[in-house]
């Protein structure tokens, strides 16, 4: 359930626990109803060896954590050659190419992380025809309805963007609903993404497309015979044969469960391929080679392997790790500081949007505020548009009006949510989410102590523009953060410019071609902040080895996650570290928000245990966990 403005009332009060209800009664709901939850066996669940000791070695050289999480990116590379040579790739590549050509909608639905991949995927693949009908104006009249043939679908709507929708994701036929709104209908593609191929709400428009006569692909990055052998909402899904499956199988996430980092890059890159390909084998025919050329339409799986190789090779670089690790350091500087962090941006800040949303429920972060809202804490990282107002950032953001969710408590009955959802139902819609002040219009919030930051986020082609366009962004930049006291600039791609009045650039020097989905500048964007939010929470103590021990249990994947952690770090039963975990969500449920930041119930959980005397397998470890309350800043 969302929170109104102001509140900070523990979002698995609602569904963990019902009102009034006990911690020990709704552990043992869990424990009792929930074992479907329960998911230590997946690979994407496990922590990587590659990372091991992680957050102890990101406080002594942010380097070394650069260098650790883009050695599991690399190991990306065999797993993308294995997904690009299963006959599931060519299958989905056609079903795509069959849909765009017969005028129908390729529908791609997922969930968190996911979710916004298919949201990112659609916005590119509008951002292209927008770029097609200039460049080669005879498409805009053979293909004028091309734009909409792509529709990516969050579950809780575009709203998710920006805030987690609470529990929506445990809720198969919230994601019926979802799909059922959009239209789906015989003949269309669906694909759903779900990282760890569990995942309710996308398992439910999974269903939905099959129930319409879709074509319909479950895409997951945990193996299949797993997931039928342990989970049965998967198992029926993945055993049906209205359904091809495929598999982007890449392992343990350089931070455990962590799935808005490897798993979602393997989605980009392989999800991203097959819309390229159908859309090049669709339209090539009608244009030149020079048109092609223009347009990226030009590449075969073997060139997305070396493209993708290359890219990672350049970020491994020594000068692209340490301008990486020096970013991670300027930012923790500014957050010990008590600062805050806003980057502008233009035609990715969408990506740069999806890294810092998603830092919120990975760290236990402040989410984002709502402008409505003077009360809760403000983010620690924010991100707005350099040159449009909110309402045009969200439609420029999204390529198209945003997609919101707008159900009524009879709705919500009906497909069978909780009392407290249908009691209160969730502040989703488009005006709910246009209270989050995305343009270039001043929010005093984030300027209001000397810490805080403004950074410039310039990306692939923006960093080659010409001199005219160069001035423009200057200009932008100048007007939206001349009242803040610090400022620097970030620049990923092959060139760099001076940025009059910044402390300080950081180049990214990465080299990408053109391709129609922009998908290279894309990734590169996505791996440079994954692995700078990543080593900057370790080194803020966010991370204990390469486990999120400041994991926000806002649905009940996270609950058994952070059950998990409770119980590697204490040596507990599962069964045990379950409860424990659910006496401190409860005792945190009414975080008044004059108190500032609510702690993590895990923290909060394993110092209870270690205070009652409870043994521990690692007191180092412990030691970094419970400073709970220390390594919260003044707000």
């Amino acid at each position: 359930m969302q929170d109104t403005p102001g509140q900070t009332r523990h979002p698995l009060a609602t569904e963990a626990s019902r009102p009034g209800e006990p911690s020990d009664a709704a552990a043992r709901r869990f424990l009792t109803h929930e074992g479907d939850f329960r998911l230590g066996f997946l690979p994407t669940e496990q922590p990587h060896p590659l990372t091991n000791g992680l957050a102890e070695a990101a406080q002594q050289d942010a380097s070394a954590a650069v260098r650790m999480i883009l050695a599991v990116d690399a190991s990306l590379i065999a797993a993308a050659e294995r997904a690009f040579a299963e006959l599931a790739f060519e299958t989905f590549q056609n079903g795509l190419h069959r849909a765009f050509a017969g005028g129908r909608t390729v529908y791609l639905s997922g969930c968190g992380a996911s979710g916004r991949v298919s949201l990112l995927l659609e916005a590119a693949w509008r951002r292209f025809w927008r770029r097609a009908f200039s460049e080669a104006p005879l498409l805009k009249a053979a293909f004028p309805d091309a734009p909409d043939q792509v529709c990516g679908l969050i579950t809780g709507g575009d709203y998710a963007l920006v805030r987690s929708v609470e529990s929506f994701e445990d809720y198969d036929a919230f994601g019926r609903r979802q799909m059922s709104e959009a239209g789906v209908r015989e003949g269309d593609v669906v694909a759903a993404i779900s990282e760890g191929g569990e995942t309710s709400s996308v398992i439910g428009s999974a269903w939905q497309g099959v129930d319409a006569g879709a074509q319909v692909f479950f895409i997951c990055n945990n193996p299949a015979e797993i997931l039928i052998r342990n989970v049965a909402r998967s198992r029926k899904l993945l055993l049906d044969s209205r359904v091809t499956h495929l598999n982007l199988s890449s392992g343990p996430m350089a931070v455990a469960g962590s799935t808005r980092m490897q798993a979602a890059t393997m989605e980009i890159l392989v999800v991203g391929a097959a819309m390229e390909a159908a859309l090049q084998q669709w339209i090539a025919p009608r244009l030149d080679a020079a048109a092609q050329k223009r347009l990226g339409l030009h590449c075969d799986r073997r060139g997305y392997l070396r493209r993708f190789s290359g890219l990672l090779e350049i970020l491994r670089s020594p000068e692209a790790v340490a301008e990486i690790a020096q970013m991670a350091e300027r930012e923790e500087r500014a957050y010990r500081e008590g600062g805050a962090v806003t980057y502008f941006a233009d035609e990715y800040l969408l990506d740069i949007f999806t890294d810092t949303t998603e830092r919120g429920p990975t760290f236990m972060l402040p989410p984002f505020r709502r402008s409505d809202d003077t009360l809760s804490p403000r983010s620690w990282a924010f991100a707005k548009h350099l040159f449009l107002p909110t309402a045009q950032a969200w439609t420029e953001v999204c390529q198209r009006a945003p997609r919101c969710l707008a159900w009524t408590a009879d709705i919500y009955e009906t497909l069978g949510a909780s009392e407290q959802i249908r009691r209160k139902p969730p502040r989703i819609s488009r005006s709910d989410l246009f209270q989050f002040a995305i343009g270039n219009e001043d929010d005093p919030s984030r300027r209001a102590r000397g810490a805080d930051v403004a950074v410039l986020m310039l990306a692939g082609p923006e960093t080659t523009c010409r001199s005219a366009e160069r001035e423009r962004i200057l200009k932008a930049f100048e007007a939206a953060t001349r009242r803040f006291q610090a400022r620097f600039a970030v620049m990923i791609g092959p060139e760099r410019f001076e940025v009059p009045g910044s402390e300080r650039l950081y180049h990214v020097p990465t080299r990408t071609s053109r391709s129609p989905l922009d998908i290279w500048n894309h990734l590169a964007v996505k791996l440079v902040l994954n692995t700078l939010s990543t080593v900057t929470m370790a080194r803020m103590g966010r991370l204990v080895s390469n486990w999120m021990a400041h994991v926000e249990t806002t649905n009940k994947k996270l609950i058994d996650r952070g059950t998990r952690l409770v119980s590697c770090l204490t040596g507990l039963g599962y069964d045990e570290a379950c409860r424990a975990l659910h006496r401190a969500m409860f005792e945190l449920a009414d975080w008044p928000p004059e108190r500032g930041e609510r702690p993590s119930p895990v923290a909060m959980a394993v110092e209870r245990l270690i205070a009652s005397g409870a043994r521990c397998r690692s007191s180092d470890q412990v030691s970094r966990v419970t400073t709970t309350r220390n390594d919260l800043r003044t707000e």
